[in-house]
């Protein structure tokens, strides 16, 4: 995961100053179209400041399509793993029924793997088995969703400081010329207003991401709840607890 997040991180830089660097050589006629804009209203805000808001952007995206791209492999066809399960189970067969479970990939099979391997138990280690590392399981699914909750906590909180640091560049001014005509605090106030929309824009992007990943998560966790039900029900039906 680190190793996805780096390189993320390293192509996101890439792209933002790549861009940078072609946009100084190329004069646009016309004005400021598209992301001209967007990067004309960014330098605005102040390079040194708002490259802070950029950081925290760059690390949500590359911890929130770590977690995406995750938590796609880890969806599994449920439906079609039981019925394998029950085809090896019908005959008594738990070995080849853990086998099945060691070839699919995801939390659900993992957590089935385990149940089938305390089977010899009784029901009781099986559904322990099954609980405890469906929590395991879990802890896995909700890595790093911690650091993308940093981040949209982080993003409004930098581009609020950067309206106060405006302000307060804007009062400066006033002290110094002893005049309160608008060109004087024109300035410091567009400065902190670029810093605040650009804070609450990074802010939505990552919550909008941080919901749906926890939409997968929440759809993921409730297929393994049932398919580990469904388990039990299965070894209870075929009295494979008696054998």
């Amino acid at each position: 995961m680190r190793k996805l997040v780096a390189l993320i991180f390293v192509f996101g830089l890439a792209i933002v100053f790549g861009h940078e660097l072609m946009a100084q050589d190329a004069e646009v006629a016309t004005g400021p179209q598209g992301f001209q804009l967007v990067k004309k209203y960014f330098i605005d805000g102040g390079w040194g400041f708002m490259s802070f808001v950029l950081v925290t952007l760059i690390f949500g995206l590359a911890f929130a399509i770590e977690r995406i791209i995750t938590l796609s492999i880890a969806s599994t066809n449920t439906d079609k793993l039981m019925s394998k399960i029950d085809d090896h189970l019908k005959s008594g067969d738990v070995s080849g029924a853990m086998e099945v479970c060691k070839a699919t990939p995801g939390p659900s099979a993992s957590v089935l793997y385990e149940g089938l391997r305390n089977v010899k138990k009784g029901p009781d280690a099986v559904e322990k088995a099954i609980v405890s590392y469906g929590s395991v399981q879990m802890g896995l699914l909700e890595k790093g969703l911690v650091w993308i909750a940093l981040f949209i906590a982080l993003a409004p909180m930098l581009g609020f400081m950067g309206t106060v640091i405006g302000m307060i560049g804007a009062f400066d001014n006033i002290e110094a010329s002893g005049d309160l005509s608008p060109s004087v605090v024109a300035g410091g106030i567009k400065v902190a207003l670029l810093t605040t929309v650009f804070g609450l824009i990074v802010a939505i992007i990552l919550q909008i991401l941080y919901n749906y990943i926890i939409s997968k998560i929440d759809g993921i966790t409730q297929k393994m709840e049932e398919t580990s039900f469904g388990l039990v029900d299965l070894l209870s039906s075929y009295n494979i607890f008696n054998k």
